[in-house]
């Protein structure tokens, strides 16, 4: 396989992207274009960290092996839209030893022939729905979420409910503490039960550009 696109590779990352010791591998490259995005490179040709191959991930992660294997950790893919890459990602989990603890944080917004390509080697999913609201949704994204909601829909159907935790965010400007409590519900009948809610920090200069946007005089013809 060819040299895929990065954002970055971060070694001995401690219970921040599962459990015990990780390694968080992000991929450039995402089909939403959030309004608070925290990797904003990923959407631009100057973003890229580097080129790795798939060989070369597992030659950076193997130095670790023990680490993963003594406290339950693994190898975290993140981005980006990290299931963008879901043929890298089955082929990694092919090459590396087992007892590895395999995660992916992923919007779910992909054709489903990625999701299900990864569904034997991923051990779990931490899943940033944004809001379950289409039109809050679409209006953060500027993308649908029916693809999400199929791609939920299959991950039940698999069996997979347990392995996936559901990251809720309350979004300044654009849901409420009640949008946040429906989704959470609406999750909660599809028969998910593990959730992280949480705030959106908007970062300064984002802030500014919002302020700037909502004070331009409006060009009505």
């Amino acid at each position: 396989m060819d040299a895929l696109p990065m954002i970055g590779f971060t070694r001995h990352r401690i219970a921040t992207d599962g459990d015990g010791v990780t390694t968080l591998i992000t991929f450039h490259h995402c089909p939403l274009h959030c309004q608070y995005c925290l990797n904003p490179q990923c959407l631009v040709p100057h973003g890229v960290w580097r080129m790795m191959t798939v060989d070369e991930m597992v030659e950076q992660c193997l130095p670790d092996n023990l680490y993963y294997l003594a406290s339950g950790g693994g190898v975290t893919f993140g981005g980006g839209e990290p299931l963008l890459r879901s043929e890298a990602i089955a082929e990694f989990c092919s090459k590396v030893p087992g007892g590895w603890r395999i995660c992916v944080e992923t919007s779910l917004n992909v054709d489903s022939r990625h999701l299900l390509r990864v569904l034997p080697s991923i051990n779990h999913y931490y899943v940033d729905i944004k809001d379950m609201n289409p039109d809050i949704y679409r209006r953060y994204t500027e993308r649908s979420n029916e693809q999400v909601m199929h791609n939920l829909r299959l991950l039940i159907e698999h069996g997979k409910a347990d392995d996936v935790t559901v990251r809720v965010p309350h979004i300044p400007n654009y849901n409420t503490d009640a949008d946040v409590h429906a989704s959470i519900e609406k999750l909660k009948e599809m028969g998910f039960s593990q959730f992280d809610e949480f705030n959106y920090v908007i970062r300064p200069q984002k802030a500014k550009a919002i302020a700037e946007k909502e004070t331009e005089p409006k060009n009505h013809t």
